[in-house]
Order: structure tokens, then C-alpha cells, then sequence
């Protein structure tokens, strides 16, 4: 269901609305990074159930993979493209 690369939008807790995209997985969380506050390094553990799917496409796994300042950069960049994309007018 969910993949690393998603692009996801919080249900719950102090993070309700905004967009994350999944940097990692486990059986029972998602790693979630917005690229500013919550970086690729340091991302949010949130529970499956808090979080759901809010666009189909994904951020390219090799973008993600990659170690330096740059995947951060290209998390946010992603983030307020597809954000801005779905706004309703």
C-alpha cells in the first residue's frame, strides 16, 4: 500500500494537514520528511493509520537514496509542487 517516495498527508496529531513524503518503512510506521523542519536524516515516526495516501505519483527512490543536502531540496521542491497542484481555486 504505501512505498517509499509517497507523498502522504497527516490525519492526526500536530502535524494534521500537512504533506510529508515516506523516506522509510517498517511493519508498523511510516518515515516521514517535509524537507525543512523534519529533514531525510531525522524524519517523523507516524503510525499507518495516521497518515494517508494524497497523490498517486512519487518522489524517485534514487532522489532519496542519495546522502547529501540536495534530497532535502528535492523533498521540498516536491512537496510544494504537488501541494500547489491540488489546491482548489
Amino acid at each position: 500500500m504505501f512505498r517509499i517516495g509517497n507523498l502522504v498527508i497527516a490525519k492526526a496529531g500536530k502535524e494534521k494537514g500537512q504533506l510529508f513524503i515516506i523516506v522509510n518503512l517498517d511493519d508498523k510506521f511510516a518515515y516521514l520528511s517535509d524537507g525543512k523542519r523534519l529533514k531525510k536524516d531525522k524524519p517523523k515516526k507516524k503510525s499507518f493509520k495516521h497518515i494517508k495516501l494524497y497523490d498517486n505519483e512519487t518522489l524517485d527512490e534514487q532522489v532519496l537514496l542519495d546522502n547529501n543536502d540536495r534530497v532535502n531540496s528535492a523533498i521540498k521542491n516536491f512537496i510544494k509542487l504537488k501541494g500547489e497542484s491540488h489546491v482548489k481555486r
